[in-house]
């Protein structure tokens, strides 16, 4: 099914279950990944996509830009994290923030070897400290960048606001400050790391 996000929005209100199906295929991994752009457990940030998901069937025939539906589900999951962090009042503890390094970043292949796992672990820190030091605008690029097809850059500049022309160079630019800031941050020297 190849039909615009107004088509699919129409079709979806008036009960085409593909037509949902096919909403949610083509937004999932922008719902999630604008979820976990908030560092919440992986229990909350499904409560907060569950949620969204909600919110768009609440509101399938009153969405007034229903071609901007990307853009929709972005801002929508943004609230519901921010309702979500609001209602709780507690920041997510050092073992979520190590289990979400681990499962963004995969399993480790140091298996059992202590020198190998505290260079991983040396590694991802530095990493999300790098991370935090990019602007908001870079953050969330890719952060949604990471999940999305490359083939659904439309999808990321509606969610984004941004033109799908400048994606590739700001990604780019992104990238080469995350560099930096990583280089700067390190505390390996290169020739040891693997």
């Amino acid at each position: 099914m190849d039909r615009s996000p107004a088509l699919l929005v129409k079709a979806a209100a008036a009960g085409d279950a593909s037509a949902w199906q096919q909403i949610v295929d083509d937004y999932s991994r922008l719902v999630w990944s604008v979820a976990r752009g908030f560092r919440l457990s992986l229990a909350d940030a499904a409560d907060v996509t569950q949620s969204t998901w909600l919110r768009l069937v609440e509101n399938l025939d009153r969405i007034q830009n229903p071609d901007q539906l990307a853009g929709w589900l972005a801002t929508t999951t943004r609230r519901e994290a921010l309702r979500l962090i609001r209602r709780t009042q507690r920041e997510v503890p050092d073992s979520e923030e190590a289990e979400a390094n681990v499962s963004f970043f995969g399993d480790s292949e140091d298996d059992g070897d202590p020198e190998a796992a505290l260079v991983a672990q040396q590694d991802s820190s530095d990493l999300w400290q790098a991370f935090a030091t990019l602007s908001e605008r870079c953050r969330n690029l890719l952060r949604v960048v990471a999940v999305t097809p490359l083939e659904s850059y439309a999808a990321v500049a509606e969610a984004l606001g941004m033109r799908v022309g400048s994606i590739g160079p700001t990604r780019s630019r992104c990238l080469q400050h995350l560099k930096r800031a990583l280089k700067a941050l390190s505390t390996v020297p290169e020739t040891t790391r693997p």
